[in-house]
């Protein structure tokens, strides 16, 4: 019996299906978010687009868009990182007293070194020992507080005059932390998209199991997802550090939820695999923004964390249901509601 054109032309359709980019990994649908956002702010809250406005709202956006970055790096592994606040607060506080007594430099020798040997013992948690990495870095970021408060004593003190003046220069009208936060991302990016370490990066978190059949040390890239997330946020409290001048020991405890809601809406399965760095990016800028909003007409901020958990309740609901899944049900549905045909009736 001869095969058919369907036939043979059916595993070109499925290859050609299988390629065929998922809607909610591209970063078109949030940057269509972000503009029809700031175009609702302009109709809502004009005031909110203002000069003043807009120039203490972009530094902000730029540190979670770094913070949004490591994240999205430990989530693509099939993990989670719940010591953002940590991280983020004590390097802030690391630099301001370590820069009074040597050179500007060292402290931010020192505080990265501090960062990346917490993600790597994260990471060995994680990879090696198998601890959840709820427990792992929830266990970590209460070790880094602890060191927080043990050298800062809760009392802020002031940062460099370097970098208060480098995290609040301008570039052509434009925060100089802007142009950062956009550098680091083409770099991560061009890493993990671009080369044969991130190609493989990529394929342990869709699957570890595979990986390692195919001969790949997976848990490698497990352990320096959780290295480069904290040298990334890590940054981000050195910058958020240099913003704020009397940078707080807990500076970092509104950036845990956004990071999460900014990699979920950015479109990255908390269930790990491929992930999209800039829709990450991003949508740091539209949960900025929509913050921006939100304290512009009044409302209290636990609004801000209603739409962040209602963000991340979405994106897990949109990964968890399959498409095909739904039809069947549609398809079971509607034949156990249609009528019966009067021909078998």
């Amino acid at each position: 019996m001869l095969a058919s054109s369907d036939d043979l032309t059916m595993p070109g359709r499925k290859a050609h299906a299988m390629r065929r980019p998922n809607p909610f990994r591209s970063s078109a649908g949030i940057l269509f978010a972000t503009i029809l956002l700031f175009a609702l702010s302009g109709l809502v809250q004009p005031e909110s687009l203002g000069v003043g406005a807009l120039s203490g709202m972009l530094p902000f956006a730029a540190i979670l868009a770094i913070v949004a970055l490591g994240q999205t790096l430990v989530i693509q592994q099939g993990g989670i990182d719940l010591s953002v606040p940590g991280v983020v607060s004590l390097s802030g506080v690391m630099v301001s007293y370590y820069s009074n007594a040597s050179a500007l430099w060292l402290a931010i020798i020192y505080a990265f070194a501090v960062a990346i040997a917490a993600g790597l013992i994260s990471g060995l948690l994680v990879s090696r020992v198998r601890v959840a990495p709820i427990v792992a870095t929830i266990g970590m970021n209460a070790l880094l507080y602890g060191l927080d408060v043990k050298i800062s004593g809760g009392t802020p003190v002031a940062v460099s005059e370097h970098l208060t003046g480098f995290a609040n220069s301008r570039l052509f009208g434009v925060t100089t932390l802007a142009y950062v936060a956009v550098g680091v991302t083409g770099l991560v990016l061009i890493i993990v998209k671009k080369t044969v370490f991130g190609r493989t990066f990529e394929a342990v978190g869709a699957s570890a199991r595979a990986a390692r059949a195919a001969g790949v040390i997976a848990d490698r890239y497990q352990l320096l997802a959780y290295a480069a997330a904290s040298g990334l946020y890590c940054l981000a409290g050195i910058l958020l550090a240099g913003i704020m001048t009397l940078p707080s020991a807990f500076q970092g405890d509104t950036y845990l939820m956004p990071s999460i809601a900014a990699v979920v809406i950015g479109g990255t399965s908390l269930f790990g695999g491929t992930g999209n760095l800039a829709a990450s990016a991003i949508a740091a800028l539209f949960l900025t923004q929509l913050q921006q909003l939100v304290l512009t007409t009044g409302s209290s901020v636990g609004v801000q964390y209603l739409f962040q958990g209602g963000a991340i309740i979405i994106g897990v609901g949109v990964y968890s249901l399959r498409l095909s899944s739904l039809k069947a049900l549609f398809r079971r549905s509607g034949a156990r509601g249609s009528p019966p045909h009067p021909l078998t009736a």
